[in-house]
């Protein structure tokens, strides 16, 4: 017996461009050795794309006027892995594995209501072990805003919400294909066990799934589903971010004390070169009146020693008559 196998992962903007050109076979070399080049031919998509994946994410963005806020640590884009094993597939034949992959394709645009328009790309490649088809869309919710408006929104964290939002998906699309007549076995239950897309793409028989299940089963209690961890990491960036917040204000208040104590530096300064230029112009007019007091003496003096040749006067009364003059003057 084979499994119904469907596995999801979350992508961020910058995450796209990678898994864009690894799906549209854009690489020119590829780790997974399982990959043959000379069969690229064979594979084909239900829903193709002639664009990248982060153009066309913008495009829906737009033309849908999707609402949400997009960061870098928002998940923009889902990839479903949808297949089964080898044996499958070699069993119902070319015809009846495209129209698996086409039942899984319809599975897909309806759950939740998603909506085909919101379909990046269904790529199915047959380059590989095990076919399997990457199966990328926006994770679009239908809901209202705030005043009670209907509105598409971009919402990860909601198109998957609750822990078992894994195992409703894989409940449905057992319950989808199966009625769509292909005999395939449920798998596990659990809804947070999903084999790691490199085990899938080399899954070859029913054994191998079951061992894989079994084994994921006995690890399950000591994992966190992906969307506990990464409202984790969201936590942890948004407190992040709240004390850089706080640290800049405290910084911006520093800031604007340390320019206030600069600028009163800077007018001290400025008054204080005032003060010396103002303290240099006094002694040089300090130095002016002492020369023009020599001058003055020296004049005085020599009228002294004219008046004395001239009137036949003593220097010394003469100096007394006019000291007395000036005293006689300050007097009045």
């Amino acid at each position: 017996m084979s499994y119904a196998i469907i596995r999801n992962e979350n992508y961020k903007i910058g995450q796209l461009s990678y898994i864009y050109r690894h799906n549209e076979r854009k690489n020119t070399n590829y780790s997974n050795k399982d990959i043959n080049k000379n069969s690229k031919i064979k594979n084909y998509s239900i829903k193709s794309i002639n664009t990248s994946y982060q153009k066309a994410f913008n495009i829906l963005k737009e033309k849908y006027n999707l609402k949400g806020q997009i960061k870098k640590v928002s998940n923009v884009m889902c990839e479903l892995i949808i297949t089964s094993d080898k044996d499958f597939f070699e069993k119902i034949g070319p015809e009846e594995t495209k129209r698996y992959f086409q039942t899984a394709y319809k599975f897909v645009a309806g759950y939740q209501n998603l909506g085909e328009e919101f379909i990046v790309s269904a790529k199915v490649h047959n380059d590989e072990s095990t076919p399997h088809m990457h199966l990328t869309f926006v994770p679009v919710v239908h809901t209202k805003d705030k005043n009670g408006n209907e509105i598409n929104k971009i919402a990860c964290s909601e198109y998957w919400k609750g822990k078992d939002s894994y195992k409703r998906l894989q409940d449905n699309f057992y319950a989808y294909i199966t009625k769509a007549g292909f005999d395939l076995e449920r798998g596990n239950t659990k809804e947070n066990t999903h084999i790691p897309i490199e085990t899938l793409k080399k899954i070859t028989n029913y054994e191998n799934i079951k061992y894989e299940i079994e084994n994921n089963e006995k690890t399950d209690s000591l994992d966190i589903t992906k969307n506990e961890l990464e409202t984790k990491n969201l936590s942890l960036v948004v407190a992040q971010n709240k004390a850089l917040i706080e640290y800049n204000k405290k910084l911006k208040i520093n800031l604007a004390k340390t320019y206030t104590a600069i600028q009163k530096v800077a007018t001290l300064q400025t008054e204080n070169t005032n003060l010396r230029q103002e303290n240099n112009e006094l002694t040089q007019e300090n130095i002016n009146l002492r020369e023009e007091n020599s001058k003055l003496k020296s004049y005085i003096q020599h009228t002294f020693e004219v008046v004395k040749a001239l009137f036949d006067f003593p220097i010394d009364r003469l100096k007394r008559l006019v000291d007395n003059f000036v005293k006689s003057l300050n007097c009045k």
